[in-house]
């Protein structure tokens, strides 16, 4: 077995499986890795690149599981035989490399999920830290933690899109620190990756299983799906441990048919994204008894990765996870990100209510996190928390005709259509006709609400709903839960 680059101690055999340290020039086999997990990725060992004018070489993969979910690193050695780090989480990049700690890294408790903290002269915001454990390895590497053994895995975001530092607490030498590494995201166009797998030559061997709850075949089109819901009985089924692992399943009453069917594809903003999944959630302000509801709609690129398609009763959506942290004001009444300051619209609790399809965390019904929706004209951002991370995306409004076109459902257009997503001056104003109606409107409206607020109950009936048609927006890219590198 030949090791090409001088920083790799450890090397796994992709044939047998055989894993070998090297101490000097005696190579010594250690034991076997566990089988890769086929996540049906586009890289693969010796695929090549390029980052900052410099060639790479893939010549290594780890692949780790977190509480929601996998994600891979890939091993790059670079022309002047340095090392570097190509992280892939469900279908999003960053090239990252090692560097020095400046001072004494805390311990990983110390990192509070959604705070900041300033580590060698930058200051960062707390995404996540989980536990995470290795699953499996192939090819050469500078470092091999023990199979299945969890160790913390803290990550940090730059206040811009440029910066992501990763703090690796996994067992190291004696007194040896965390180690670190500083990236950015990226793109495969971008790296001009050559030598990549055939895009059709997935291989959908086993991904088939019967329903635990009715019996009905279930396929999964996603290697990366943590869940799935069955098209026959509609139960929400958990894949975190495999199908070959105890499938636990939750049923799920009064089924919702989405607008834009699964697997539907369509073209938004010069990319063809293919309908994955769906789910309804509902929102919920605090110290108000009203609750609105939006939908969300998970679409799928080999080579961009997920976006969200929000549909919300004021307008329709598309956003994505953004990489770099925003800046909050100290009020948070706002947050700028990218040059751009969004106004605060609105602070609410969500909750997930109905799902289907495939999704690439463990999506549960009752899955609640916290939310915070910005605005900058038709330009949005979004916040959702839970305890273990903080996920941010950003994105913008189309309107329904967009949609509509995208994804051929001209026959739907009214079904579809929404609040108009352009500022109210854009529109082509109000004659004074329309303005006499809807004074009218108005008074009416005024009148009727007058008469039921000193109504009898015991002899009409004055209830109210605490339903409402009003929505916040949506969230503007539903919780992803995205553990490392994202």
């Amino acid at each position: 077995m030949a090791f090409r680059s001088a920083q790799s101690t450890h090397a796994v055999c992709g044939y047998c499986q055989s894993t070998v340290v090297r101490q000097g020039e005696v190579l010594q086999r250690i034991g076997k890795m566990a089988e890769l997990f086929d996540d049906h990725s586009l890289l693969q060992l010796m695929a090549s690149g390029r980052i900052d004018g410099q060639a790479f070489t893939l010549v290594g993969r780890l692949q780790y599981k977190y509480r929601e979910g996998t994600w891979t690193e890939w091993e790059a050695l670079l022309a002047d035989g340095t090392g570097g780090t190509l992280s892939e989480d469900n279908g999003a990049y960053v090239f990252s490399r090692p560097v020095a700690a400046r001072r004494d890294i805390p311990a990983a408790e110390s990192f509070r999920v959604g705070a900041t903290t300033a580590l060698n002269g930058q200051t960062y915001s707390v995404a996540s830290n989980e536990p995470v454990a290795l699953l499996a390895a192939q090819g050469e590497l500078p470092r091999l933690p023990p199979l299945g053994q969890p160790f913390a895995m803290v990550e940090l975001r730059g206040q811009d899109a440029a910066q992501v530092l990763s703090i690796d607490y996994g067992p190291a030498l004696a007194g040896a620190p965390p180690a670190l590494s500083l990236g950015r995201p990226v793109t495969l166009d971008e790296l001009q990756m050559s030598g990549l797998k055939d895009e059709s030559a997935k291989d959908e061997k086993g991904r088939q299983f019967n329903c635990p709850n009715c019996g009905a075949p279930v396929a999964v089109t996603l290697a990366q799906s943590q869940s799935i819901t069955c098209a026959s009985c509609n139960s929400l089924i958990d894949l975190s441990q495999g199908i070959g692992g105890e499938l636990r399943h939750a049923e799920q009453d009064e089924p919702m048919r989405p607008l834009i069917a699964l697997g539907t594809v369509g073209q938004l903003q010069g990319v063809a994204w293919q309908v994955v999944g769906f789910q309804h959630r509902m929102g919920q302000e605090a110290g108000d008894d009203e609750q609105f509801g939006w939908e969300e709609y998970l679409l799928y690129n080999a080579k961009r990765g997920f976006a969200f398609l929000v549909d919300a009763t004021d307008g329709w959506s598309l956003v994505k996870p953004a990489t770099g942290a925003p800046v909050l004001s100290s009020n948070g009444q706002s947050a700028t990100y990218l040059g751009t300051t969004y106004k605060l619209q609105y602070s609410y609790n969500a909750e997930t209510t109905y799902v289907a399809g495939e999704f690439y965390w463990q999506v549960q019904r009752g899955q609640k996190t916290s939310n915070r929706d910005f605005a900058a004209g038709n330009q949005l951002l979004s916040l959702e928390q839970t305890p273990n991370e903080v996920t941010w995306s950003s994105g913008g409004k189309i309107d329904s005709n967009t949609v509509a076109g995208a994804f051929k459902l001209d026959d739907k257009k009214d079904l579809l259509k929404r609040a108009d997503a352009s500022p109210v001056s854009a529109s082509s104003g109000l004659g004074i006709g329309t303005i006499v109606i809807l004074f009218v409107i108005i008074v009416i409206f005024l009148l009727i609400l007058s008469r039921c607020s000193q109504c009898d109950p015991a002899v009409e009936n004055c209830s109210s709903s605490s339903s409402s048609s009003r929505s916040s927006g949506g969230s503007f890219g539903g919780f992803s839960s995205g553990g490392g590198h994202k």
